[in-house]
């Protein structure tokens, strides 16, 4: 994990483009200030032959009469990563 946070530190850093925009703010008389946040999950495979769970990743079609939809592990995984709280019996 460690190290794929380096790799995008320094991929920003390195990045051409952005030094551009910083340069462009810098000359315009701003002082500028990076900061970025991200999310990463990752989940540890059960069988080294498949990438995902197969049971996991299906979704059933919301039905058109009741308006609900069925949501996987990994739905739920994601929104909780995101603090978004998904009540069931809604």
């Amino acid at each position: 994990m460690q190290d794929l946070g380096n790799a995008i530190n320094e991929s920003l850093s390195d990045s051409e483009n952005i030094a551009e925009a910083i340069g462009e703010i810098k000359r315009a008389g701003y002082d500028v200030f990076l900061v970025l946040e991200a999310t990463i999950g990752f989940n540890k495979r059960d069988g080294e032959d498949s990438d995902t769970d197969t049971d996991e990743m299906l979704v059933e079609e919301p039905s058109a009469k009741s308006g609900k939809i069925s949501f996987t592990t990994h739905d739920h995984r994601f929104l909780k990563a995101l603090r978004i709280a998904v009540d069931e019996d809604a």
